[in-house]
């Protein structure tokens, strides 16, 4: 398993174990896993020297990035590790990988990446409520929680296309929300989760209501309320 992560600023690192080298007599047992050295961050990040400036893709965006890597040993990671100091406007930070063959554009992706988790855990936790339901026994816990998954995958995906009954491509925004009764809002503003799961709603009760007419004409008069009752729920 690869991990990637960020650095504290004053992280116990330490330098790399020097191979043996010719001539030496052999020790007995295993090769070190860390060196002598210790690393400091911010010396390495103080120092003018080894800044490399490179275009990334981040966050679907291609950005220039400021970077400085070398390799390390770190005791938390278990041995070896490939660290990067990015500078920033207002200072440095420094991310890890354990993979030490890992390119600077893979770590800086996965970090990245690492965000849109982070987001999904806080609207899992805070739309549905997960970790909020007040029941008894365990597997009633792991059910309710199930359930949140559920609602928040359909919420966010299904309005966007998952096939029948939502249709063979992904909806465009406008088809998520509509913002005619709203002109003080921004039509093209991205929808937010409350409207992708209003989507859901009416597609819910929309299908609901064709199946009933399947069985039985409904009268114009009839559907005309019918969408204005759809209207009003949703």
């Amino acid at each position: 398993m690869v991990v990637v992560s960020r650095l504290r600023n004053d992280a116990k690192l330490w330098s790399v174990p020097r191979p043996p080298r010719r001539g030496e007599p052999k020790k007995r047992g295993p090769q070190p896993t860390y060196g002598k050295e210790r690393i400091s961050l911010a010396k390495r990040a103080g120092h003018r020297r080894g800044w490399q400036t490179e275009e990334f893709v981040l966050y679907r965006e291609q950005v220039t990035k400021t970077f400085k890597t070398f390799l390390a040993t770190y005791r938390p990671a278990g041995g070896l590790i490939r660290v990067v100091l990015v500078r920033e406007d207002d200072g440095w930070v420094a991310f890890f990988c354990t993979d030490p063959q890992a390119t600077v554009a893979q770590l800086l992706e996965a970090v990245a990446e690492r965000a849109a988790i982070e987001q999904d855990f806080h609207d899992v936790k805070e739309v549905p409520g997960a970790g909020q339901q007040q029941v008894r026994s365990y597997w009633a816990n792991v059910a309710v929680y199930h359930v949140n998954l559920w609602l928040h995958t359909l919420s966010v995906g299904g309005p966007r296309g998952l096939g029948p009954p939502y249709g063979p491509g992904p909806r465009a925004p406008g088809q998520l929300c509509d913002r005619s009764e709203s002109p003080w809002d921004d039509a093209e503003r991205r929808p937010s989760h409350a409207d992708r799961r209003n989507a859901l709603r009416r597609l819910c009760v929309q299908t609901e209501i064709q199946s009933m007419g399947r069985r039985q004409p409904l009268s114009r008069r009839l559907r005309t309320l019918c969408r204005c009752l759809l209207k009003l729920v949703t």
